[in-house]
């Protein structure tokens, strides 16, 4: 048995389990301001609190970019999103099937991810994971984003 066929064993029963939760993590003006400063996107709503304040967001809001970009960092306190797999040469970002940016992440708001595996292929040498992701936002009944994002691990 391959590794990568070893670890399509392993993923393949978690198809349809309940989403797992990770920590919860604050974003406040600092990373915003960081962010724009990064993308060159320095639109009011992101980077001026007086204006922002006057808008119906009521402050300053992180951009959608930005909560996207957090998902590596977010996914990394969801235990066992992705356990270690024997033979791993390298994972990398395949890409997404859909992203819905649902709420604004004001200022200063925590958000956290739950994952949840969706589909599992194996590709060759190669295993695509596919996770249901959902970011949320502490005391909010609606979620900041939701995504389908496919991880590749690639096996020696």
């Amino acid at each position: 048995m391959t590794h990568a066929q070893a670890a399509y064993d392993t993923l393949s029963p978690l198809i349809g389990n309940d989403p797992v939760a990770g920590d919860w993590f604050t974003v406040d003006q600092d990373r915003i301001q960081a962010f724009a400063d990064a993308t060159l996107d320095h639109q009011f709503i992101h980077v001026d609190p007086e204006r922002a304040a006057q808008t119906p967001f009521g402050g300053t809001i992180a951009h959608g970019f930005l909560t996207l970009s957090l998902l590596g960092h977010l996914l990394a306190s969801v235990p066992a999103a992705l356990p270690d797999f024997d033979g791993a040469v390298m994972g990398v970002n395949y890409g997404m099937n859909k992203v819905r940016f649902v709420s604004p992440v004001r200022a200063g708001a925590e958000v956290r991810a739950t994952a949840a595996t969706v589909d599992v292929q194996l590709k060759g040498d190669a295993v695509d994971h596919t996770q249901a992701i959902t970011i949320e936002i502490k005391d909010s009944d609606r979620p900041a984003l939701v995504a389908e994002w496919i991880g590749r691990t690639i096996f020696e």
